[in-house]
């Protein structure tokens, strides 16, 4: 499954994302601090979807929310609605 989630409060405008049976495949940040969001998706490739969101949600960055943290709530939101299908 492929999805493109729209972020917001971080520096990041979007970030894609590929999962496979509850694992990560790969994510891709636009925009956000390219070092940063480059590690992230490094780090969570091949990692499941409920530990990513175990690990990232929460953290803050300049505000209430970043980078990691959008990700975790797109992992989320998807997580929620297959369940809700």
């Amino acid at each position: 499954m492929q999805l493109s989630y729209d972020t917001f409060g971080s520096c990041a405008t979007r970030i894609d994302i590929e999962i496979e049976d509850g694992v990560i495949v790969d994510a891709r940040f636009v925009d956000g601090c390219a070092g940063n969001t480059q590690a992230v998706a490094a780090l969570v490739r091949g990692m499941a979807v409920e530990e990513a969101i175990r690990r990232l949600k929460g953290i803050a960055c300049q505000g209430d929310t970043s980078c990691p943290d959008q990700l975790a709530r797109a992992l989320e939101q998807t997580r929620n609605k297959q369940a809700n299908s």
